[in-house]
């Protein structure tokens, strides 16, 4: 592989764009960095290589690398070099993988998934060694990973996510999205296919999973909650629809061909067939070949295609087909919709993002599934990109849309995907993938008006038709930017401090620490005291003028004095400067943003 670029380090977007018109090639495309650096970059073991690399999950100093054959564990502890811990073969779409304590939780959705994780496939159409739904192993040795169990669903596991409940600590609970046809009850006991209005019917529900943390083997299935009862067809866009045709040069007629089993080419044997007929298996109804599109008569959502739970503030924003939802989980195993959201732009609804206080939630639109271009010149702005809310009074409002901004080429499978916050006090600021649109870091702070901050991108993977690649999904993790790059491998990349975002802001980021992370639960970032967050605080007031040059100069000093002090002065010198920004923040512009940095100077009073 190529050194990485070197990044442009710069307040404004450079121009002309360098993402336009980058080499391609697996191995040596051109690369494109702006305020982001690339620390490594680390390709698939033999035994996934070829095969699409899925979500993350992180625990500890490991990376978990979910892939339709199973599952990959890094060691990052060394970010310029990841150690390959485990490569477990296991096939079975997607993949998605999350984490809690001593347990993982993989999804399995393709009808080639094996109860045994064998690599032969099951060529029956009705076979009990057919494993869809959620499989769970103990981690508590990563070298030595131990099958548990599983837990079969109706209609398998395309994506799933963990949920702690504050006030049961005996057990953890999965929430499972299944888009699959649902399954002969010859297969599975309880499954029935129906309509909306049938109690029974297995399609229009998502299933909980009570999983007892001392005893694991007994996970089950403790209610389906149906949530999607009462919605209407959404609207929809019939420009956009026409636009869903395939674009000359595809790989294939959907999200199947681009981003499955095309990723990565051909692999051995087994392997190369379950991923390749895992790849399109989670197809959703009426959508030929992929999970988003083009889009058959709408019947409203029949599943969620993920949801992100917030325990902390009790909400949920589910990504669910045509809608947007907004889910009440106080009672988790019982979740209640509250509000819903469709749009005539939005096309498949795939993901969500809380602000860190849940004033505002973002869902992202996979239009056309993700293994089409839907970032060429010609689409608009609107489509395949962010819809940004706010939350009021458990109400969903509308305000704008964010899509990176770069054209691509009909060669790159290019759609909003998978992403999380970066916790810089003060602000709004997400990284997220974009499959060949490459990574990008926006602002959204200001919800109206989003804004790009970062970003880093490669030509496609082949010069002369589609083959699907690109940032599946793309997360912070204790000071960290690790992206699951779907033909390439795992990348590992850390932000550089620019008139975007300063060294102190990225200092008090790197104090927020988890010991896992699963993206789809989000728990709230809590900053300790720290005089790099207070500095932070100081740069935002200085960035969007809040507050006179000079007050922001004395504080800076002030600060930087007390900071070289210890004991009783040092805590004499923090009061009072805490006292002169009280008073400051009567006159300043940004109120809210000194009553921010007041408190985080008090802080540091009590810190010995």
């Amino acid at each position: 592989m190529p050194p990485p670029v070197t990044p442009i380090v710069s307040a404004t977007a450079p121009s002309p764009d360098p993402r336009v018109g980058l080499k391609a090639g697996r191995w040596d495309a051109a690369q494109a960095a702006w305020n982001i650096r690339m620390i490594s970059t680390t390709p698939p073991s033999p035994k996934f290589l070829g095969i699409t690399n899925s979500d993350l999950a992180f625990t500890r100093k490991y990376a978990i690398q979910g892939n339709y054959n199973g599952f990959q564990i890094f060691d990052i502890s060394t970010p310029e070099k990841p150690a390959l811990v485990l490569s477990y073969v296991c096939p079975a779409s997607q993949s998605d993988v999350s984490v809690y304590r001593n347990l993982l939780f993989v999804s399995g959705e393709g009808q080639t998934g094996r109860v045994d994780c064998g690599i032969q496939g099951v060529p029956e159409p009705v076979s009990k060694e057919r494993l869809r739904g959620i499989r769970i192993f103990d981690i508590s040795d990563m070298a030595n990973v131990k099958y548990v169990t599983n837990v079969q669903t109706c209609r398998g596991s395309h994506t799933h996510t963990v949920v702690t409940d504050p006030r049961d600590k005996a057990n953890v609970y999965v929430y499972v999205s299944g888009s699959a046809g649902v399954r002969s009850a010859d297969e599975l006991p309880g499954c029935k296919d129906g309509g909306v209005d049938d109690p029974q019917s297995a399609r229009f529900r998502l299933e909980v999973i009570r999983v007892p943390l001392a005893a694991p083997e007994k996970a089950a299935i403790v209610s389906s909650p149906r949530i999607f009862y009462g919605l209407k067809p959404p609207p929809r866009n019939e420009e956009r629809d026409r636009a869903s045709a395939p674009a000359p040069g595809a790989a294939g007629a959907g999200a199947g061909a681009g981003a499955g089993a095309a990723a990565g080419g051909a692999a051995a044997g087994g392997a190369a067939a379950a991923g390749g007929a895992a790849a399109g298996a989670g197809a959703a109804p009426g959508a030929p070949g992929g999970r988003g599109g083009p889009p058959g008569p709408p019947t409203g959502p029949t599943q969620c295609h993920d949801i992100t739970v917030f325990p902390d503030i009790g909400l949920a924003g589910g990504a669910c087909g045509g809608y947007g939802l907004l889910l009440d989980i106080h009672e988790v195993t019982n979740p209640l919709r509250i509000d819903e959201a469709a749009d005539a732009n939005m096309s498949f609804w795939h993901s969500a993002t809380f602000n860190n206080d849940g004033t505002k939630l973002l869902f992202s639109d996979e239009w056309g599934g993700g293994g089409q271009p839907r970032c060429r010149e010609t689409d608009k702005p609107e489509w395949g990109a962010d819809a940004l809310f706010t939350v009021e009074k458990g109400k969903l409002h509308f305000k704008s849309y964010y899509k990176m901004p770069a054209p691509q080429t009909t060669l790159e499978n290019c759609v909003a995907h998978n992403g999380s916050l970066i916790p810089i006090p003060g602000r709004e600021v997400m990284v997220q993938g974009w499959y060949q649109g490459g990574i990008s870091v926006f602002d959204w702070t200001d919800v109206s008006h989003p804004k790009e901050i970062a970003f880093f991108d490669r030509g496609p993977v082949d010069s002369t038709r589609l083959v699907g690649g690109g940032s599946w999904s793309v997360y912070w993790y204790n000071g960290l930017i690790v992206s699951s790059e779907i033909a390439r491998g795992l990348d590992v990349f850390e932000l550089l401090p620019s008139g975007l975002i300063t060294q102190n802001e990225l200092d008090a980021a790197k104090t927020v620490h988890f010991d896992y992370l699963n993206a789809q639960e989000q728990r709230k970032f809590v900053w300790p005291p720290s005089f790099a967050k207070a500095r932070a605080y100081l740069d935002q007031l200085e960035r969007d003028n809040g507050l006179e040059p000079a007050r922001i100069s004395a504080a800076r000093a002030d600060l930087a004095s007390a900071e070289k002090l210890s004991g009783r002065p040092r805590q004499q010198a923090l009061r009072k400067l805490a006292t002169e920004l009280n008073t400051n923040a009567a006159g300043a512009a940004d109120r809210s943003k000194m009553r921010l940095l007041s408190a985080a100077v008090t802080e540091l009073v009590n810190v010995r």
